[in-house]
């Protein structure tokens, strides 16, 4: 039976497909030449007993760059199978998917955000990782916890090469110009409320320098989720993943108030100022803010000459972050030999050699806790306090990781443009988040 969300998707998907500009994908196959002795009969010979994966990410430079010598590698080590690595923006990927797969012209391999994996599984798209190369327990005894957020229905779905955390970005130079100590970040809530008012500069009613940057739709949503509900002893979802917990107790609203103080009442911060948190942290508009490990690549690449360091986020009652992770999985109707390749380039992309590779070139930490937990990485300035947090980091379980975050975006609009006040909308968030969840679980 095919479901309201898939019909929904498909109608969208082409729309968008009538608009989206050819060449995003790259020239398929690689010829196979024979000498002029062997002939067309070798030729088709040593073509027929190769095999082509199509391995499909997003766009993003760095790890395309890293893909394509991953790949290279791999071929070398596996004579006789081929990796064809295809792109798409970010907002094009899910359509492409959601055409191609179905039409049986997609990927075999597939890298996923992993808030995507529960919609994957649910259209069939993927095919669960097979145990006898992925045993359950090996995943459970080497990898962080926070992997299990793709395990649905008794199966592990899709296995990741690295995870990111968040924590807070904030600029050194901007601290010493405040009178602030930038070897002394702030550790508390109180403390990095006091931080941003001190970091703020205005010009009237103009704010010419956020104190602390704020987007939710950027890693706000998660940093209010994962970091501030927790944090302040709460919980967004009970442990069946079915109930919207997070209005069961004052931790809840007391994160969301948190969180939209420094919009409102600090005034330290506007929504889309200087486009938005990571634009106006890397042009020094802005003195602090919360963002990912994967953040680092870019700041290395954009902005080499920024002054900046991080830190755990400040806490309350316990520590908690937010993490999140691109994952790989095998899609559906990928079977023999075809699979037995597949498998191979899962197993290699989850390598203790990869994942070095994979934090050098992105910033993204090893998915792997002996890897991740080397001295190198957890004394380094820079990734030592996003590995810090990993062993207190939380992956949420999303039904529907655009729409999640679309609730709470329109929740923070509510109060800054609609004058709602905080507890209204955040009541409003709670329960459009539990009808998003009844919906998704209702035929399950």
């Amino acid at each position: 039976m095919v479901r309201k969300w898939q019909l929904a998707l498909l109608g969208v998907l082409l729309l968008v497909l009538l608009a989206a500009c050819s060449g995003d994908e790259e020239n398929a196959g690689s010829e196979t030449e024979g000498s002029e002795e062997s002939g067309d009969e070798a030729v088709e010979t040593e073509e027929e007993n190769e095999i082509t994966l199509e391995y499909w990410q997003y766009s993003f430079d760095s790890k395309v760059k890293l893909m394509d010598d991953l790949i290279a590698e791999f071929e070398e080590a596996n004579p006789g199978i081929k990796v064809k690595q295809t792109n798409f923006p970010y907002d094009q990927y899910n359509e492409q998917v959601a055409t191609q797969v179905p039409a049986g012209k997609g990927p075999d391999v597939i890298n996923l955000f992993y808030g995507w994996v529960p919609t994957y599984v649910d259209a069939g798209y993927l095919q669960p990782l097979p145990q006898d190369a992925f045993p359950h327990e090996q995943i459970e005894d080497e990898f962080f916890p926070l992997v299990e957020a793709t395990k649905m229905d008794g199966e592990y779905w899709t296995i990741p090469t690295a995870v990111r955390t968040l924590a807070l970005f904030y600029n050194k130079d901007l601290f010493e110009e405040a009178g602030l100590d930038p070897n002394s970040p702030p550790e508390t809530w109180e403390e990095l409320e006091d931080y941003a008012v001190q970091l703020t500069k205005t010009d009237g009613d103009r704010l010419e320098q956020s104190g602390m940057a704020w987007e939710p739709a950027q890693q706000g949503h998660q940093w209010l989720r994962d970091g501030l509900t927790i944090q302040a002893g709460g919980q967004v979802l009970g442990e069946d993943r079915k109930e919207v917990v997070w209005g069961d107790d004052p931790a809840g609203l007391e994160a969301f108030k948190y969180w939209l103080s420094f919009p409102t009442d600090l005034g330290t911060s506007e929504q889309g100022f200087f486009t938005d948190d990571v634009t106006a942290f890397i042009t020094g508009k802005a003195a602090m803010n919360v963002d990912g490990s994967f953040r680092i690549g870019s700041l290395q690449s954009d902005a080499p000459d920024l002054n900046y360091a991080v830190a755990p986020l400040p806490g309350k009652e316990a520590k908690s972050t937010n993490s999140s992770f691109w994952t790989n999985g095998i899609t559906d109707g990928v079977e023999g030999e075809k699979l037995e390749a597949a498998t191979k380039f899962l197993e290699f992309l989850t390598t203790k050699d990869v994942m070095e590779q994979w934090i050098e070139a992105t910033g993204e930490l090893p998915a792997k806790e002996e890897v991740a937990m080397q001295d190198k990485y957890v004394d380094d300035e820079i990734y030592g306090p996003f590995i810090e947090s990993l062993p207190f980091a939380n992956a949420h379980f999303f039904i529907d990781e655009a729409k999640e975050r679309e609730l709470v975006v329109d929740a923070a609009n509510r109060v800054l443009m609609e004058g709602a006040e905080p507890e209204d909308a955040f009541n409003q968030l709670v329960e459009s988040t539990q009808e998003l969840y009844d919906e998704y679980w209702s035929d399950k």
